[in-house]
């Protein structure tokens, strides 16, 4: 039970702080739950994808960077980040509540979240306790990186949307190449050089996100404001 709430509390945690985030206008519980679930759900295509790797020899240690590099970048990074983008253009971006940017972020972090909760689940029952507290100060909190710069461009992609296409493509690729980074240290080495390295990726790819959060944010509340003066003047002129 404590291995099972050790790996389930930093995914829940990030994903209460974020429906805390968006303030003005939530979006619907049943939509943020399915979202999360579709996430865990999604796993499925990068294990997939990364077996159809492993059968032409394409691993994490190659020998060689470039053989690393590929797996990281070419494997991990765009199996696992597609995966996740395929719910969020699928599912979660034609729907009505989702209306503002800020959306963006909420619906990818729900989905980003649910796919690290069960990846994470699965590394603490094979691994233990040392692995649950390491992924919770690294790959969770990587995890949501990538999904706040990949939402944070499909929020702009829908009400931009004669540029969609090309904020779609820079947020999937964003978050592959962030991701990428991230594991390629992890995996070139298990020394505290590399982990730096790692460590590195995230602070930059944690500051990209906190710039994004804090635009969309500040852009909801103007957003929530206007629409309230909005309705105010209609009242008056009833």
């Amino acid at each position: 039970m404590m291995l099972l709430a050790l790996a389930v509390a930093p995914g829940l945690a990030i994903c209460l702080f974020v429906y805390a985030m968006d303030k003005y206008d939530r979006e619907p519980a049943g939509l943020l739950l399915k979202s999360f679930l579709l996430g865990m759900l999604c796993v499925v295509f990068p294990l997939l994808m990364q077996g159809v790797a492993l059968t032409f020899g394409l691993k994490e240690s190659n020998g060689t960077i470039l053989g690393t590099a590929a797996f990281a970048y070419g494997v991990v990074g765009i199996s696992e980040e597609l995966a996740k983008f395929i719910i969020l253009r699928g599912y979660s971006y034609p729907k009505k509540a989702f209306n503002e940017p800020l959306d963006g972020i909420v619906y990818s972090v729900m989905i980003g979240m649910g796919f690290a909760t069960l990846e994470n689940i699965a590394y603490v029952a094979k691994y233990g306790v040392g692995t649950g507290v390491a992924r919770m100060f690294l790959s969770v909190p990587a995890h949501a990186t990538f999904a706040i710069l990949m939402g944070y461009y499909t929020g702009l992609a829908k009400f931009i949307p004669h540029r969609s296409g090309e904020l779609l493509l820079r947020g999937l690729l964003i978050a592959v190449f962030f991701h990428g980074t991230f594991d390629l240290f992890l995996f070139l080495g298990n020394n505290l050089l590399m982990i730096g390295a790692s460590l590195i990726t995230l602070f930059f790819a944690a500051r990209l996100s906190y710039k994004a959060i804090k635009k969309d944010t500040a852009l909801s509340k103007q957003l929530y404001e206007q629409h309230y003066f909005e309705e105010e003047n209609n009242d008056q002129q009833l």
